[in-house]
């Protein structure tokens, strides 16, 4: 299946482990470059922009971020030169950081996973850096030893090494799915007719537009740093991830 978004053919939403490919530059403005085809992952869903490269003649363009409108437009470097309209180019992502980004994305999901069935509580907002982030949860009051259980639930989750999976499926059918949305609120817009649904199989399911690692072992140690109030009835857990 054939991801785009505008005029760019999404080969992040298809494969998560491409890090280079051949592009053509589609348009150039002061607001970056339209590729044909890109594994830039362009932000969202609390996942920041890739960062990387894109080659051509000899001359290396840096990317440093992404903005979205009809097309997906690729944010270069201050001062680098920028491929005119037509240039056959390589593109290539940092791999460091997304590899690190796709581990943070899929420990959130096992994060939410795990206090949803431990707790029934959903998901309020969250945010996300290389191997650290954050996120919100509806939990009234702190149960004694949550913070311990979660993070013994989480590690116990980790080591079952289960498969991370990702599928695109109808409207009806992935909203026949029980408990796929996950937040508090429903943002998936109305008109959309195929949702991407990312399964921690035998764990959590919850439809998702971001990269992913293959399996939870991948994610490696996560470490429930902090639990703090915000506000009346929500809790924030900060986790960061190491080797």
């Amino acid at each position: 299946m054939a991801h785009d978004h505008g005029r760019t053919e999404r080969l992040d939403l298809a494969d998560a482990t491409v890090r280079e490919w051949d592009a053509v530059v589609l348009d150039v403005d002061d607001d970056g470059l339209v590729l044909d085809r890109s594994a830039f992952y362009p932000g969202g869903g609390g996942q920041p922009p890739d960062h990387g490269v894109v080659l051509w003649g000899g001359v290396e363009t840096r990317i440093v971020g992404t903005r979205r409108g009809d097309d997906i437009r690729l944010i270069c470097a201050e001062g680098d030169p920028v491929p005119p309209m037509g240039t056959a180019v390589r593109g290539a992502i940092e791999d460091a950081r997304r590899s690190a980004l796709m581990r943070t994305h899929s420990g959130l999901h096992l994060l939410s996973g795990v206090v949803f069935r431990e707790y029934g509580c959903l998901v309020t907002g969250g945010n996300m850096e290389p191997l650290e982030a954050r996120m919100d949860f509806a939990l009234p009051d702190v149960p004694e030893g949550f913070k311990e259980r979660v993070a013994q639930a989480c590690a116990e989750e980790i080591a079952a090494d289960r498969a991370i999976e990702v599928k695109n499926l109808p409207r009806d059918e992935a909203f026949a799915i029980p408990d796929i949305i996950r937040t508090a609120t429903n943002l998936l817009p109305p008109d959309l007719e195929i949702v991407r649904i990312v399964d921690i199989v035998g764990l959590d399911t919850q439809a998702d537009g971001g990269t992913h690692v293959a399996s939870t072992r991948q994610i490696g140690r996560m470490q429930i740093v902090k639990v703090e109030s915000k506000g009346k009835g929500f809790r924030r857990l900060r986790i960061r991830l190491s080797d």
